[in-house]
């Protein structure tokens, strides 16, 4: 794109255009990925001692125990990384009998986790660092401590009310008995430790070595499923992308078990949609997009799991352009509507994204799922436990039933924007059901309507709930809430740091020129930085 900078909205933020570049939502951990490029690093490179620093210092969506995914362009061609990890071998649907769902917090919440794999994986097959190097900074923070900044205080404060009984919890996050509050010095040797394991080891130690019998110790002394055999089982799956085309765009994502497929569907729809000739912030424009989000969702919970188990309905059913065509149809300029699922054949996370001089780019995730996860933290060690077993279903037949080594649906996503056979975006809007949804909203904004990165970022968001609820950020005027409404839409109004709020985007943009644009949300502690 030629680079203009209209801002329309209130914004801290202007993007920030240069060469190589760190966008999330840390400046700690965007800082340590730009030192690796600084070093002569790449952006793998960067993108792993971000993601490592993320875990010390914004612990309340990330850890040692998260599941990350990643897409990459290497110069040449683009990648699909899924490194979650599985249900460990003795979670039968029996083991949860009586049960209505599955537990959403402690060990009964626990999936392997796959984070740690994916930065050695990442590291061996794409980096030019080494990875006692590339974890240096998170090692550093964990050790010598850092300061608290203002969101994840906040965060961290709500996390400790909820999870103080969780096994390990409060020894490792509660130091004095209490959560640390913004500016307040936090140190953790114990994540250090592990963290210089990890690195020693290119990650073996996490899954077959002290650390892994430390958690599987843990497991057992709690009656938990989850053994040595699950955690040495792990492998990150090359799995390439997914994607729909809008116009000369294709939106790419990581194929199921995740929710980047409802971001496919939804743009697929709108591609047979007037969209195009409306205004970005238009309420007929908002309400055409809520449309096809409701109707994606409507069978993405029906159908989306690990996709080894989606036997009758596939990926490809879901992104067929004729059945989206057929599902568009649905959607009314005029008034709000409830769907359900379809029928294709008869029958608080963290993210980052990097970029290099050379033309790397990369989008990145990881997550413990809910703040803090399970809440669990194994003793000695730092490592906090992601709760993606609660994203399972209980639901005899339905295809992402809980199952032993099954992977459960994500919420987490990375996404990528190729345009023209080139790459263009790397991005991601961190947060819950609000990924999916902010992909559209950020591809549209972006490319569509000629917004630069930081002004898509910065815009006011909505996000479909349930029905015909919709959640509105208070940036949104009142005038456009009220048409949303007069078209049926149930609006609520609610504040940045809301249940799952309204995401933490982070964006960047190649620019036509040569060098890159990025946006940075200002809805979070994070920033965008380069040179």
């Amino acid at each position: 794109m030629t680079f203009r900078h209209d801002p329309l909205y209130a914004s801290r933020r202007s993007p920030v255009l240069a060469d190589n570049l760190v966008s999330t939502s840390h400046p700690l951990a965007a800082q340590a990925g730009l030192s690796m490029l600084a070093k002569g690093g790449n952006a793998v490179d960067a993108a792993i001692a971000t993601a490592a620093t993320l875990t010390v210092v914004e612990p309340t969506g990330n850890g040692l125990g998260s599941d990350a995914f990643c897409i990459l362009w290497d110069g040449k061609e683009l990648h699909g990384l899924n490194s979650s990890g599985a249900a460990p071998a003795d979670w039968t649907p029996e083991r949860f009998a009586g049960h209505d769902s599955i537990p959403f917090r402690g060990w009964e919440s626990v999936t392997v986790p796959g984070a740690v794999a994916a930065w050695a994986e990442l590291n061996a097959r794409f980096g030019t660092l080494d990875l006692p190097t590339v974890l240096a900074p998170a090692i550093g923070y964990a050790e010598n401590g850092f300061s608290v900044s203002p969101v994840i205080g906040a965060l961290w404060a709500k996390g400790a009310e909820a999870l103080s009984g969780q096994p390990g919890f409060a020894a490792n996050f509660m130091p004095g008995g209490r959560a640390p509050k913004a500016g307040e010095r936090y140190r953790n040797p114990d994540h250090a430790r592990s963290l210089q394991m990890i690195a020693e080891t290119k990650g073996k130690a996490f899954y077959e070595g002290p650390l892994a019998e430390k958690i599987a110790a843990f497991a057992r002394e709690h009656g938990a499923a989850l053994s040595e055999a699950d955690l040495a089982a792990h492998a990150p799956d090359w799995c390439g992308t997914i994607s729909t085309a809008f116009d000369d765009t294709e939106l790419h994502e990581i194929p199921p078990n995740g929710q980047g497929i409802a971001a496919l569907m939804a743009l697929g729809m709108l591609a047979q949609t007037g969209v195009r000739d409306l205004d970005p912030d238009d309420p007929v424009a908002l309400h055409l997009q809520i449309e096809a989000i409701k109707l994606a969702f409507a069978d993405m919970y029906a159908y989306v799991a690990d996709g080894r188990f989606m036997a009758d309905v596939t990926a490809a059913d879901l992104i067929d352009t004729g059945y989206l065509a057929e599902r568009a149809k649905l959607i009314s300029t005029d008034s709000a509507g409830a769907y359900g699922a379809g029928a294709p054949k008869n029958g608080g996370t963290v993210y980052l994204t990097t970029a290099d001089a050379s033309g790397m780019m990369v989008s990145f995730i990881q997550s413990n799922y809910a703040g803090f996860g399970s809440g669990v933290v194994v003793p000695d060690t730092g490592i906090s436990l992601q709760n993606r077993g609660a994203g399972f279903s209980l639901k005899p037949g339905h295809p992402n039933q809980v199952g032993p080594g099954k992977r459960p649906f994500h919420t987490i996503i990375p996404g990528f924007l190729m345009q023209n056979g080139a790459p263009k975006m790397s991005f991601g809007v961190m947060g819950g059901p609000m990924q999916a949804q902010g992909h559209v909203q950020m591809t549209l904004r972006t490319q569509l309507w000629g917004q630069d990165v930081q002004t898509a970022v910065d815009a006011p968001r909505w996000r479909f709930v349930v029905g015909t609820e919709v959640a509105c950020e208070s940036a949104m005027p009142e005038a456009t809430r009220d048409r949303l409404t007069a078209l049926g839409h149930t609006i609520t109004v609610e504040p940045p740091d809301s249940a799952f709020g309204f995401g933490g985007a982070q964006l960047i943009e190649r620019l036509d020129a040569g060098g890159y644009a990025a946006g940075s949300d200002p809805r979070k502690d994070g920033a965008a930085q380069g040179f």
